[in-house]
């Protein structure tokens, strides 16, 4: 591996720092992004519960706070509990907006890997030519172990950068979309608490996303 690395040129380093960085975004954002880390089971109906049993002190709202994405959307409208049920819902979407920039955390570099590594690669090509050529007009092409250094590091940097490139792009469509349908569950469950707090909901059936409800809880 280290000897096609070589082979590869100078360039071959940011690829290899790109192909290093994509993986570790993939794989932080992959546990990140997991259901139960960002929407835990029945969260909606515990904190009807707290509501409902007038539990939810500041320590509990804190703690609901930090727990996870869902659970800081519901703070924000637990925060506006006695106001109308506009600003409560418009404090859960400032929430969930905040809520869903922290989910696209790392995303962007992840973006710009996928766009960078292929460019990088065609450079390594381009530089890799050049060599074939110059070596060409050098010594000719009577001695193929000449050019034998510019084509390898044409193709090599060539494969490399798709190499990386391409888990990447997958990826980022990939956790975009993820995060596209986290965010709308979040939005439907945060309307859910805010339906039955205002009465427009059944106040013994606030169903959460897992399909639980404060009575399964309870």
């Amino acid at each position: 591996m280290f000897e096609i690395i070589k082979a590869g040129g100078l360039l071959m380093l940011p690829i290899v720092i790109c192909s290093v960085v994509a993986l570790t975004i993939i794989v932080e954002r992959f546990f990140a992004l997991r259901d139960g880390q960002v929407i835990p089971d029945n969260l909606v109906a515990k904190v009807w519960l707290n509501v409902q049993n007038k539990e939810m002190n500041e320590e509990k709202l804190a703690d609901l706070r930090h727990g996870s994405p869902m659970g800081r959307v519901l703070a924000a409208g637990i925060s506006n509990l006695n106001t109308s049920r506009e600003v409560m819902k418009d404090a859960i979407d400032e929430a969930g907006r905040h809520a869903v920039i922290q989910l696209e955390r790392f995303l962007n570099t992840l973006g710009i890997i996928a766009s960078v590594s292929p460019l990088l690669g065609l450079l390594g090509t381009v530089i890799g030519m050049i060599k074939v050529f110059t070596a060409i007009t050098t010594v000719g092409v009577g001695n193929p172990a000449v050019l034998a250094d510019g084509i390898s590091q044409a193709l090599i940097t060539t494969a490399a950068g798709m190499s990386v490139a391409i888990p990447a792009l997958i990826a980022h469509r990939y956790y975009q979309r993820r995060i596209d349908e986290l965010a709308i569950t979040m939005e439907q469950e945060a309307v859910k608490l805010v339906d039955v707090i205002h009465g427009d909901r059944r106040k013994d059936e606030p169903m959460d996303h897992a399909g639980g409800s404060a009575e399964s809880v309870a």
